[in-house]
């Protein structure tokens, strides 16, 4: 990659990761849809259909090489720039692709998943909520301290204590018989996972999802937790400290709701 780059520098730049079936990329619209929302955000130039172009090359890619699962990331970045903060006034945005085979089988739901609690919370800034932005730094010393604490994932909160998602997906739990997530107003990503359980896929099998200001207190009456993100659509959640969970009846429902849409 040539430099300077500001997705490097600054992290001036947004990214999609795209679950491929044999090369097909799954919910391509709704990642799209998020991608152009993310560009108009950063006052990016609008260059979806060149995206789009260079997914479809790499889903050929993945198509000849016959992998059953791959994982296809999607960066746009800002691209070159003089030193300094200001952004340059006729940006050239560089469009990076890499596609990696995945080793497990996307078409199981993964066994229920134990979670720790981030310490660092997530940074309240409600014009970069939302989109999938390249400054991922929260993430990572949650996800490090999630590794050392021999955790499969872990919950993460703003700074007024309310629960907004987990590292890399959003979360959802059961509660009397409603599907309740957390509500993203000045942090959090609008998962594409999330959006079809909101509108789609929680509706079609008899659920009330809605959004919610939730705390880790409310976990004390859920019926059942799991979380989502692209690549492993959803998963059950057995334990949070010291509260466990066993039931994971609407997390195999939904699951099986993503399996029709593959036919």
């Amino acid at each position: 990659m040539p430099l300077p780059d500001r997705g490097i520098e600054y992290g001036d730049g947004l990214f999609e990761t795209l679950l491929l079936h044999y090369g097909r990329p799954l919910f391509t619209e709704l990642h799209m849809e998020r991608m152009a929302h993310g560009l108009r955000a950063l006052a990016l130039p609008d260059c979806l259909e060149a995206a789009r172009q260079q997914v479809d090359k790499a889903a050929g890619f993945a198509a000849q090489k016959h992998w059953p699962w791959s994982a296809l990331r999607l960066s746009i970045t800002r691209g070159p720039g003089p030193r300094g903060y200001a952004p340059p006034t006729q940006p050239k945005p560089r469009i990076i692709i890499y596609v990696s085979c995945l080793d497990r089988d996307c078409g199981q739901m993964d066994s229920a998943a134990t979670l720790s609690v981030a310490d660092i919370r997530l940074s309240d800034q409600p014009l970069l909520a939302h989109i999938k932005h390249l400054n991922r730094l929260e993430q990572v010393l949650a996800a490090a301290q999630t590794q050392a604490e021999a955790a499969d994932e872990c919950l993460m909160l703003d700074h007024t204590g309310h629960l907004i998602s987990v590292a890399a997906g959003n979360l959802f739990l059961l509660r009397h018989g409603e599907l309740l997530t957390p509500e993203l107003v000045n942090c959090g990503v609008l998962g594409t996972r999330r959006r079809l359980i909101m509108e789609t896929w929680g509706p079609s099998i008899g659920l009330n999802v809605r959004e919610a200001r939730l705390k880790l207190s409310d976990l004390e009456s859920a019926e059942e937790v799991f979380y989502c993100n692209s690549l492993l659509t959803v998963r059950p959640v057995t334990r949070v400290g010291e509260q466990f969970w066993d039931s994971n009846s609407v997390c195999n429902a939904l699951f099986q709701r993503y399996l029709e849409e593959l036919q």
